[in-house]
């Protein structure tokens, strides 16, 4: 391992809410720069997001700080009681967690949206075709804030049978994207790029580690 390649998720003895995306817990934890499309080439400034990741005894807490130049791709009646089939299609943020080493292509997809809606999937990636667990139910909540020209989005994921409480030093695998814009310019950010021949996120080979401190 390397610092390109790990992130290093800091204990809190805190249990957050989504929408503390000030508290001082956060300032402990380690910067990750999403700042690349899944391709390697390197995104302008004005599409980077910067990624921090905490946990305690209770859940896993990411959050996000995107630079926010282009308007707002959103859905203009969202809803956030349930999770938003086709939240990948608008701006949004994405974490991939797979925590069994031995079973890398089974992981579990959060995403969230500057709208506050979000997403949670269980995968199992195969060579010839992807199987998705739409009703896998993970209890996260989200949320986000939008100012000029930033947007912060984190989400709180709890322990449970299917995403386990980590011991301190264990390590995970995973990776954090970003989608933002529309059309033919929209952009696909990775913290760790897939290098698909099309825009791809659901790539275990490619992920980066997590490790617990």
């Amino acid at each position: 391992m390397n610092s390109n390649d790990t992130i290093d998720a800091h204990y809190s003895s805190h249990d957050l809410s989504a929408n503390q995306f000030d508290s001082a817990e956060w300032a402990k934890a380690h910067p990750v720069k999403i700042d690349h499309y899944w391709s390697g080439k390197a995104a302008t400034p004005e599409r980077s997001a910067e990624a921090r990741i905490l946990w305690s005894n209770d859940a896993i807490y990411v959050r996000y700080v995107c630079h926010q130049a282009e308007p707002l791709v959103v859905n203009p009646k969202p809803q956030t009681e349930k999770k938003t089939l086709g939240l990948w299609d608008r701006d949004v943020c994405e974490i991939f967690l797979a925590p069994d080493l031995q079973v890398p292509e089974r992981y579990f997809e959060f995403e969230a949206a500057p709208t506050g809606e979000w997403i949670d999937l269980a995968i199992h990636t195969m060579p010839d075709k992807r199987d998705t667990d739409w009703e896998f139910h993970s209890g996260m909540t989200a949320a986000a804030r939008v100012e000029k020209e930033r947007v912060t989005i984190a989400m709180r994921i709890p322990w449970d049978h299917w995403i386990h409480k980590p011991q301190q030093g264990e390590r995970w695998r995973a990776n954090l994207f970003r989608c933002v814009g529309s059309g033919p310019t929209r952009g696909y950010l990775a913290w760790r790029p897939t290098h698909a021949p099309e825009p791809a996120f659901h790539v275990p080979a490619a992920f980066g580690w997590l490790r617990f401190g």
